[in-house]
């Protein structure tokens, strides 16, 4: 890693191509999104390291959920077996950890096993893991703006930003996205006004640590003006 790097304060990840890297295998889904979810914790592990101090990471949107039954319960039974163990693990090197989305709309049993999770979890941390679950950003804009409405009075980028799921945590700077797809897909739409984007072609778990150094080293090389001279 290159000396005298711009480390961004909050990253961004759409962990797109787990099912792609299992299908090039010749391997059912379920065995990507398995490779998947221990490349996300090595990656967290990576980022604190780095001295990035908040890792949000796009674990599974609202559209996921109308994905086959089968692939589904596939992501429900990794969840189950190895929440826990990952929150203990990175609670243990130091981190802080967060689920923001609708946890109302996985089953009971998926929804008791993270919110359990998270008790093992302090309340803050030098570096804080995010991780997006049952996540839209336009469902997230329309539940802030109903919660603003019932509280009433007028309505500031400010007073709206601390009815999002991400109050009190810094907009990302930098948002990236593997697996070759050029977009956000309903991530963090609001926070991310002014974050640099990085797109790869790498399938989410071969997005080795290098190849994240590299992202952290071209977000270092640009000029943010945000919306300035």
């Amino acid at each position: 890693m290159e000396d005298n790097l711009k480390i961004p304060e909050h990253v961004g990840i759409i962990m797109d191509g787990n099912g792609r890297w299992a299908s090039k295998r010749l391997l059912p889904r379920s065995a990507g999104h398995r490779a998947g979810m221990k490349r996300m914790v090595a990656l967290a592990e990576r980022a604190k390291e780095l001295g990035i101090r908040y890792l949000t990471v796009y674990a599974l949107s609202t559209e996921n959920l109308s994905r086959p039954q089968e692939e589904l319960d596939g992501l429900y039974d990794l969840i189950k077996k190895y929440f826990t163990s990952n929150v203990r693990k990175l609670v243990k090197g130091g981190a802080a950890l967060k689920v923001i989305g609708d946890l109302s709309l996985l089953p009971d049993d998926v929804s008791a096993v993270i919110r359990n999770g998270l008790k093992r979890s302090p309340d803050s941390a030098e570096f804080t893991f995010i991780i997006a679950i049952g996540y839209g950003a336009r469902s997230e804009i329309v539940h802030a703006a109903n919660d603003a409405a019932a509280l009433g009075g007028g309505v500031t980028e400010e007073r709206f930003s601390s009815l999002l799921y991400t109050a009190g945590i810094p907009d990302p700077d930098l948002i990236i996205r593997t697996g070759g797809e050029v977009r956000l897909s309903n991530f963090l739409l609001w926070q991310a006004a002014y974050a640099e984007l990085y797109f790869t072609d790498a399938l989410f778990p071969e997005f080795t640590d290098k190849k994240f150094e590299k992202a952290i080293s071209e977000y270092s090389s640009r000029v943010r003006r945000f919306g300035k001279v």
